[in-house]
């Protein structure tokens, strides 16, 4: 099989880019502090309460549609040829990778570091959506203050980042797993089929395992902002995606939607997230500064939750006898995770300055580091598989 190298200079030096975005975040907050705070106040408001930033909408819609236009349908409803590593992701990715990934995130978080967090630390985060409750009532492990004239919940700060890793971890990628999977020599089709079939499954169970697991956590649990998180920010683009998809290829051809129209829209996903990227730091530039150890306290859970989640994907897919090719996407999918929704969601959860966001955008930094040494596990571990047969 011939060598496959990332061919976007986008997806190449992606943590060059997110370490960029976090210097010029920082600076700009510097510069224009009141910037992120009035794009943060650009939002949807339900009963005065601030819903759905619309800059940050707009950034993920930009994020999701050029993954979920690339899903063929079709091959999802043929996945039953693939039945194997189909359940064992979906079975590693909604039975295990949420559970292990709050175990690990609140040992490291709420009992290894918490000290060098702040055990007396606080964080701000938005009142759930539909909750009015008067100042100093207290609301799961937070507390309702007013901060400049606006109800909002005090909670530990170490609690609101592990609402992040919640977020991160019930979210398997939909988006660079494709890089990761080619890379690692896997089936290119087998991926595509997973990632069709984890998209149409998040809009059932991410809201479902996010509520548990915050609740869990006794952290606010907005259960309507995470149904109409998951509306805004997964069926939308997916819906976009598929009529989109449709009305090209009959129009265009599929030649010329492969070769043409995803083409251009490959840097798009990225370039969104930076600057989405930019405004979270913009905002959370101060945090860093005064704890440059932050990013480090929250990276280590998620690189451990990240290899143990790969190795035992791995694990198992050995044990069903899988080939290598359909063995690495499998292992690779509930690796990864979907930052973007995981960013998207923890904004209109919590907020654009809360830990939460900030906890969810770690994992975008250690993301391509981490899973390129994976991807180098796989392609010097393919003797431990059978080869697939064609």
């Amino acid at each position: 099989m011939q060598d496959r190298k990332m061919t976007s200079i986008f997806e190449r030096y992606l943590t060059v880019w997110v370490l960029l975005c976090i210097a010029g975040g920082i600076i700009l907050g510097k510069v224009a502090p009141h910037l992120a705070k009035t794009l943060d106040g650009m939002a949807i408001y339900v009963q005065g309460a601030p819903v759905v930033s619309i800059p940050i909408a707009i950034c993920l819609f930009f994020m999701m549609y050029p993954i979920m236009v690339k899903i063929d349908f079709a091959s999802v409803v043929k996945a039953g040829k693939s039945g194997k590593p189909v359940w064992l992701t979906l079975f590693v990715n909604w039975a295990i990778k949420p559970f292990t990934m709050y175990g690990i995130a609140l040992l490291f978080l709420g009992v290894l570091f918490r000290g060098f967090i702040g055990a007396d630390a606080v964080d701000l985060v938005k009142m759930p959506f539909g909750l009015d409750l008067p100042v100093g009532a207290e609301h799961g492990a937070g507390v309702v203050i007013l901060q400049d004239g606006i109800k909002m919940l005090q909670v530990p700060l170490w609690r609101s980042y592990l609402a992040g890793c919640i977020l991160l971890g019930i979210a398997p990628c939909t988006a660079m797993v494709l890089v990761w999977g080619y890379l690692a020599k896997g089936n290119d089709g087998l991926t595509l089929v997973m990632v069709a079939i984890n998209s149409l499954t998040m809009l059932a169970l991410y809201g479902v395992l996010g509520g548990f697991l915050l609740g869990v956590g006794r952290l606010p649990v907005p259960w309507q902002a995470l149904v109409l998180s998951i509306g805004i920010y997964v069926a939308l683009p997916l819906v976009a995606g598929y009529f989109s998809r449709r009305w090209i290829i009959a129009s265009k051809g599929e030649t010329w939607f492969k070769e043409k129209f995803l083409h251009v829209l490959t840097p798009v996903t990225i370039i969104a997230l930076l600057i989405t990227l930019v405004l979270l730091f913009s905002f959370k530039g101060e945090v860093i500064l005064n704890n440059p150890l932050t990013i480090l306290w929250i990276a280590i859970p998620l690189f451990i939750q990240t290899n143990l989640i790969f190795a035992l994907g791995y694990w198992m897919a050995r044990l069903l006898k899988l080939s290598y090719e359909d063995a690495a996407p499998a292992a690779m999918i509930g690796a990864s995770n979907h930052f973007e929704v995981a960013i998207a969601t923890a904004t209109m959860l919590f907020g654009l300055s809360s830990g939460a966001a900030l906890a969810t955008v770690v994992g975008v930094l250690i993301e391509v580091p981490v899973m390129l040494m994976l991807v180098r596990i796989c392609t010097s571990t393919q003797k431990w598989f059978a080869k697939e047969t064609l």
